[in-house]
């Protein structure tokens, strides 16, 4: 074991735990991960976050097999492989079932420019991909696509993903993008919202590139 990767798992555990505690996930659900040399650290499947321990996370080669035989994955170890192995700036990958996300994501709602912090996530939009079973290699296939360009998606009927340069980074997306879905849906409730031009999307987006420089924080 390198001396990188046991703090790595205590993160891991950590942030799982951060996660039930904010409400962005119950019992079971969700999963998360963090690139490890040329393989990844992955929660375990059916594990709580009050009973998972480090030596539960399971450490996956990059072709998305276990390095250590009768440790079994997250069911959606695929996304986090396919992830890693298409975007070199995904250090860390967040998978909750949160509920404000998790609605519209039920409603097959893209996100778009409502509020100009949308730009956090990458893009003009939080894209909802198309629906897929959970854990399959169609719902990985559907998730790059949502999130090509972007840092977070919704997945249709599912959740939501959210990755970042460090775990830090992308538990702080996922919150972001848990409270842009709160208030996205109470503006449907309350009305038609009124979108951001592309213009003013367009300065959100150039002023995101270095917001946060100075504390190290993604834009």
């Amino acid at each position: 074991m390198s001396a990188a990767e046991q703090p790595l798992r205590e993160a891991l555990c950590e942030a799982s735990r951060t996660l039930e505690a904010r409400g962005l996930n119950t019992g079971t659900a969700g999963n998360l991960s963090a690139r490890l040399g040329d393989g990844f650290l992955v929660t375990p499947s059916g594990v709580k976050p009050a009973r998972l321990t480090p030596a539960a996370i399971v450490a996956m080669g990059a072709d998305g097999r276990p390095r250590d035989a009768g440790q079994q994955p997250s069911s959606e170890w695929r996304f986090h492989r396919d992830i890693y192995a298409r975007r070199a700036d995904a250090q860390a990958v967040v998978h909750v079932h949160s509920p404000y996300a998790t609605a519209l994501a039920c409603q097959r709602r893209d996100i778009p420019a409502f509020h100009y912090m949308i730009a956090k996530a990458g893009g003009a939009s939080i894209r909802c991909s198309g629906y897929a079973t959970f854990g399959t290699q169609a719902l990985s296939d559907a998730a790059l696509v949502a999130l090509d360009g972007r840092r977070a998606c919704l997945l249709a009927n599912h959740g939501m993903i959210a990755l970042g340069a460090s775990l830090e980074r992308a538990l702080d997306l996922t919150v972001e993008v848990e409270e842009l879905a709160r208030q996205y849906a109470l503006a449907l409730m309350s009305g038609t919202p009124v979108l951001l031009s592309p213009a003013e999307l367009d300065d959100a987006l150039e002023r995101f590139k270095t917001y946060g420089a100075g504390d190290g924080q993604d834009p």
